[in-house]
């Protein structure tokens, strides 16, 4: 294993992440800014007006147009970034789906916020679930030091000739874009060895014409649809091949599904994003009064990991399952029908309690992740477990 380099940088997490992609040698950046994804695009537009970067920075006037722009300047051939939030991301969402079925490798960070209305600036999932079905690519990452780590896999997973699939990069807005953390920086060299220089398969040429997302009538629009999700299901390969190779360049092991003191337990909480970094500190204190409590982390969104996750919590009895989005007038969050979908032909099924927690940067303390186990057991033993519950709803 190379060994990674040890000096850290205290920095605002959405400039590493701007770092990261200047590091990727970019060619196009098209953004409009939006809080709390701005800083990430502001940093780039400053590295372009320095010379830092080589690449052109199109500043546009909606979400729309900067992932219409990305659309065609990835199929001409060009390493293309974007990053939106929250509306912007509900104005660009007709592309996003062009640009999934086109097999464009984007990549594209979202800096997780809730969607209006009431208008809210603050984190959760709901723009992420917005577009659960749009044939991206999906992480969700936890802190600092993973975003900016997966800047540089998320461009190997997009690009790499077996992939072809544009990549979302989800991280917590407030919560992880503007807060300052140690980042370990990968050496120039390293970039250069992990992320191979992007030759795409297919190129808009004007001496080579071809055609990309042309009309498809119904005789083939089925077919088009079936393999497009066989060509998302077998991207699995290409990830999981990225971050053990990641693990060899920086030392640092990431994985579709990761887990916490779960070996041993009867019930684990389930978690996507930074939640479970505070999940963790509960877990600890709940251990040391005897509570048989793990944590499984998602980190792998889409294509989902249905076999890692089976796995990972093949032993448990209970799953507590925190969602930070609403699906009104549904049976609970996004990740918890996901999940009870995942586990319903096996044999064995642990009993699932959704909660809802954190909508629109809502704090969640390592003291609410302990109510929410207290209050499962109850609706376990009341036999209440399949109806899922908005944590911390004042009467």
């Amino acid at each position: 294993m190379t060994e990674p380099s040890r000096k850290k940088i205290g920095v605002e997490v959405s400039i590493a992440v701007s770092e990261a992609v200047k590091q990727c040698d970019v060619d196009v950046v098209s953004a409009y800014p939006i809080t709390p994804q701005t800083h990430i695009v502001e940093h780039l537009a400053e590295l372009v007006a320095q010379g830092e970067l080589d690449a052109e920075f199109v500043p546009v006037e909606s979400e729309h147009s900067a992932m219409s722009v990305c659309a065609g300047s990835v199929a001409a051939g060009a390493r293309t970034f974007t990053s939106t939030a929250s509306q912007g991301l509900a104005l660009m969402a007709e592309i996003v789906y062009c640009v999934s079925a086109m097999r464009l490798p984007i990549v594209m960070v979202v800096a997780n916020r809730s969607l209006s209305s009431p208008l809210s600036i603050w984190n959760d999932h709901s723009d992420a679930m917005m577009v659960r079905d749009s044939g991206w690519i999906q992480v969700f990452v936890e802190n600092g030091q993973e975003s900016y780590d997966h800047i540089f896999w998320c461009f190997r997973v997009a690009e790499d000739e077996k992939s072809l699939h544009p990549v979302m990069l989800n991280m917590d807005g407030f919560i992880l874009t503007h807060t300052i953390e140690p980042i370990e920086y990968w050496e120039d060299e390293m970039v250069k060895k992990y992320l191979p220089p992007f030759q795409p398969k297919f190129r808009l040429h004007p001496e080579h014409p071809l055609t990309m997302g042309a009309f498809g009538p119904p005789e083939i629009f089925t077919e088009c649809k079936k393999a497009q999700d066989q060509a998302l299901i077998a991207t699995m390969p290409v990830i999981e091949k990225a971050w053990e190779e990641m693990e060899k360049i920086c030392g640092r092991k990431y994985s579709a599904v990761e887990t916490y003191r779960a070996e041993d337990a009867k019930t684990l909480l389930v978690t996507m994003g930074s939640f479970s970094e505070t999940a963790r500190v509960a877990i600890d204190e709940m251990r040391e009064t005897g509570e048989e409590i793990g944590l499984v982390s998602l980190r792998l969104w889409r294509p989902f990991p249905f076999e890692k996750f089976r796995n990972a919590v093949k032993n448990a009895e209970n799953l507590i399952v925190i969602d930070r989005a609403m699906v009104f007038g549904g049976p609970g969050g996004p990740v918890a029908s996901e999940i009870r979908s995942a586990l319903y032909s096996g044999k064995k099924r642990p009993r699932i309690v959704n909660f809802i927690a954190g909508l629109a940067g809502r704090d969640v303390q390592p003291d609410d992740f302990y109510q929410m186990v207290q209050h499962a057991k109850t609706k376990i033993k009341d036999g209440t477990e399949d109806e899922y519950e908005i944590y911390g709803v004042r009467e």
